[in-house]
């Protein structure tokens, strides 16, 4: 299944190209991040230049760069329970995305998590992105406070990194997007993002 994502910002060939084959479209999502300037007096760090975002059921919060907009998607695709809500934040030509879909009872929790994360996480990310050309940072499961997630980056021959994380809580879908280019500051300040996601409930 496809991430459905929406990526409507020029962030270069080689990452939309990659965005692109993971169904990311312009149904349902967008990301940035900022460039990080050196000087101390506008570094990343500054509460100023970052913000955090609520869920407005208080069932999650994490980190993203000021502004982050909030949208919603009024179309559903099959499963969905409620609308598509997604928050987009940019800086420099960086893109930073979060989103969240409640299913329908059963959609996930009836099956396993483990399998899904990794589908809708990953796919099959070979068929467009054959590792002799692409580097697999990183692609393997991960778990947050106990639920099942995927966590996918990919790098183009200039470094450039598209970072993916994937996931499932109860019934209810997770998506973060950043991407970063070869060099310290972004990557730092996309593990911030992708690093400050927390849920309300831990999965025991």
């Amino acid at each position: 299944a496809g991430l459905g994502l929406v990526w409507p910002r020029r962030i270069g060939a080689p990452r939309m190209s990659l965005l692109k084959s993971f169904g990311m479209t312009r149904r349902s999502f967008v990301f940035t991040a900022p460039a990080l300037s050196a000087v101390p007096t506008v570094a990343y760090a500054q509460a100023a230049e970052w913000q955090t975002v609520v869920g407005p059921d208080l069932r999650f919060r994490l980190e993203m760069p000021a502004p982050a907009n909030k949208t919603t998607a009024g179309e559903k695709e099959k499963g969905h329970a409620g609308e598509r809500v997604a928050w987009a934040a940019k800086r420099a030509d960086e893109m930073f995305d979060f989103d969240y879909v409640d299913y329908d009872p059963g959609w996930f929790s009836s099956k396993d998590s483990k399998e899904m994360a990794r589908e809708l996480g990953r796919g099959e990310a070979e068929k467009a992105f054959p590792r002799a050309t692409f580097k697999y940072v990183l692609d393997e499961p991960v778990t947050l406070q106990g639920w099942d997630g995927y966590a996918l980056d990919i790098a183009d021959q200039q470094g450039a990194l598209v970072m993916m994380r994937t996931y499932i809580v109860k019934d209810r879908l997770y998506r973060l997007l950043v991407t970063a280019k070869n060099d310290e500051e972004t990557k730092a300040a996309a593990a911030r993002f992708l690093g400050s996601l927390r849920f309300a409930e831990s999965k025991s």
